[in-house]
This record gives structure tokens, sequence and C-alpha cells, in this order.
């Protein structure tokens, strides 16, 4: 069954938090709801990012998700 909104951003979070990577593609959030299709959770990261609860890091070559807290304790990098 798919999940609601709500529920997505939530499992989105928990999966950021625990994930032994402090930054993350959005193909790693794929695993959160397999019944939402790749556009809407990408959506709903990015409305994580505008919520301040997720930031945008980079690499130089690709861009990723991570927790704002993880980024700062684990790698010292800021987001674009």
């Amino acid at each position: 069954m798919k999940l609601t909104h709500e529920e997505l951003k939530i499992a989105i979070l928990e999966k950021a938090a625990k994930s032994p990577k402090p930054q993350l593609y959005i193909k790693d959030f794929y695993a959160c709801d397999p019944d939402t299709k790749p556009r809407e959770l990408k959506n709903v990261a990015n409305d994580l990012v505008k919520e301040g609860k997720l930031m945008f890091w980079s690499s130089g070559s690709t861009t990723m998700y991570a927790l704002k807290n993880r980024i700062k304790n684990e790698e010292g990098a800021g987001g674009i």
C-alpha cells in the first residue's frame, strides 16, 4: 500500500538518519516505499529540503540529500 505524503516524509527522514552514509542519492530513498513513483518521491524529498529538514549536498558532480547535522558532524562539508 502506498504511503501518504506525510508518512513518506517520516520514512525518508528515518532512512537519512539511520543510513551508514551521511549523504544519500535520491535512488537510496526508493526503498522507503516501492509503490511511490520516483518523481513523486523526489518531490517529497525536495519538500523536506524546503522545510529545512534535509539539505542538498554536492560532491561536485552529483547532488545528494543529507541531514544537516550529519554532514556537519561527519563530513565537515557544506551544501549547495
